[in-house]
């Protein structure tokens, strides 16, 4: 049995408990919502993969949640990695036809991204910000020069449920975080063979430096989230996910008349900075990141002119 409904056995971390799939059922699965199933497997090798794989002979809604990720993939196929019970690593079925236009379902990806800061910000207290296309940052604060003095303790950050996203703790357009800016989330999304999406979100809850894949990862612990319990955030997230994927699709995918470009914008760390963008092919160019446009690409200003650009790595540039 895989589900993470069996009890866990004797030595389980008991720093980090698995979730409760009931519970998250009874709150999230309910008449009227978007959320029609879920399920939690104790691991898998993506759950993009498997909800892929079954999107056939389910409902749109369908939520698949994993304890461990043994294959679990990002863009470009890069491999994403995490204790077990550590973060939260999940994936939704979404059918956005025939009312989404398929030219709009690039935002999807933002969209996710957008929805996932927001509802972090609410459950966990913590200063977010997006990289484009489908990167969550936290900022960890830096290390004391000496060890050996402990930093002076800061009053944890209120939970905070901005209605403007304006008035949110994201970063503005081009600010500069204090402290480290640190990957601790990625979004996936890949279309099913009946025309669905699956949108696959991985996040680091609850890692510890010394647990960090890589120097440049970071964790809502590392950051000072006031929550580090996985339960209530994932139903902050999933809410705020239905909430904002039901206005895209009630405005027929427009990025504009859903306020999504808006806040994707608000909330976008790239806008404002110089950047190079790896582009397939090999080739790269540099500029300052100035615009989101309607198709959800990032706009450069380079020395040859402004340059959309639809897909690619984008790597933050600092300033010489």
């Amino acid at each position: 049995m895989t589900s993470s409904d069996v009890p866990e056995n004797r030595w389980s971390d008991l720093e980090r408990p698995p979730l409760n799939a009931t519970a998250l059922r009874r709150a999230l699965v309910r008449p009227e919502s978007l959320w029609t199933s879920l399920d939690v497997v104790a691991t898998t090798g993506s759950t993009n993969s498997d909800l892929v794989g079954r999107a056939a002979g389910l409902d749109e809604g369908a939520v698949l949640v994993a304890e461990e990720q043994t294959a679990a993939r990002g863009r470009l196929d890069r491999t994403w990695s995490a204790p077990a019970r550590s973060g939260l690593f999940f994936s939704v079925l979404l059918r956005p036809a025939p009312r989404v236009p398929v030219e709009r379902w690039g935002w999807l990806p933002l969209l996710t991204g957008v929805a996932v800061a927001t509802g972090l910000s609410r459950a966990a207290g913590v200063d977010t910000a997006l990289k484009w296309p489908n990167d969550l940052l936290v900022t960890v604060p830096e290390e004391p020069e000496n060890p050996k003095e402990p930093k002076e303790p800061k009053e944890p950050k209120e939970p905070k449920e901005p209605e403007d996203p304006k008035d949110s703790d994201w970063l503005r357009p081009g600010e500069a975080p204090s402290g480290a800016e640190r990957k601790a989330g990625g979004i996936l999304a890949e279309r099913t063979a009946d025309g669905a999406v699956v949108v696959g979100v991985g996040l680091n809850v609850s890692l510890r430096t010394e647990e960090l894949p890589v120097p440049t990862a970071g964790s809502l612990a590392l950051a000072g989230a006031v929550s580090t319990d996985r339960d209530p955030l994932l139903r902050a997230v999933l809410r705020s996910l239905e909430q904002w994927y039901g206005e895209w699709r009630a405005a027929e995918g427009d990025p504009a008349a859903s306020r999504l470009q808006e806040a994707y914008a608000a909330g976008c760390s790239t806008l404002g900075r110089t950047v190079r963008a790896e582009l397939p092919g090999g080739t790269s160019m540099t500029g300052e990141a100035v615009a989101v446009d309607s198709d959800g690409r990032l706009v450069l200003a380079t020395e040859d002119g402004v340059q959309p650009v639809g897909a690619g790595d984008i790597v933050h540039l600092r300033p010489v």
